[in-house]
């Protein structure tokens, strides 16, 4: 069962604005991106039909706290737990670090729910469901002293 994930990489010169720091809206793309590979660690496909439907993961409520800045070619862990999930839902809490070497710095942390919808693509509308159980048995909430960890 997944209750957390790692991803590390470098951060590219097109997520850089001109001050040459990456831009605050590129957190959430890593944030999105380090989910996406959380599920793929667990085989669960990003976007997926379940009984003939198309099932999504959009947001809900998303935000970061900015406490230092990522330059280019800067290498970045994304920590990502599951800090709760229940019938609909999956909140993820997100700790990024700077690594510098063999320290670790903390540079920002985010917090992104986001809730499972059946997609309707003939009328282009969302309906909220319960987290098909082949997804959800696959998922648990991290522990309680990692996530205290985090704090």
């Amino acid at each position: 069962m997944g209750n957390e994930f790692k991803l590390i990489r470098d951060i590219k010169f097109a997520e850089t604005d001109m001050a040459g720091i990456m831009h605050f809206s590129n957190f959430f793309r890593l944030m999105e991106e380090t989910e996406h590979a959380f599920f793929r660690s667990l085989s669960i496909p990003v976007q997926q039909e379940v009984d003939n439907h198309i099932i999504g993961w959009p947001r809900v409520t998303a935000s970061c706290e900015y406490l230092h800045p990522l330059k280019f070619e800067d290498k970045v862990e994304i920590h990502m737990l599951v800090k709760k999930i229940n019938g609909k839902t999956i909140t993820y809490k997100y700790q990024f670090y700077k690594i510098d070497g063999n320290d670790k710095i903390v540079v920002a942390q985010g917090k992104i729910t986001t809730v499972c919808v059946q997609l309707n693509m003939h009328k282009e509308e969302m309906e909220p469901i319960s987290i098909p159980s082949q997804i959800f048995d696959k998922i648990q909430t991290a522990f309680p002293e990692i996530l205290l960890e985090q704090d």
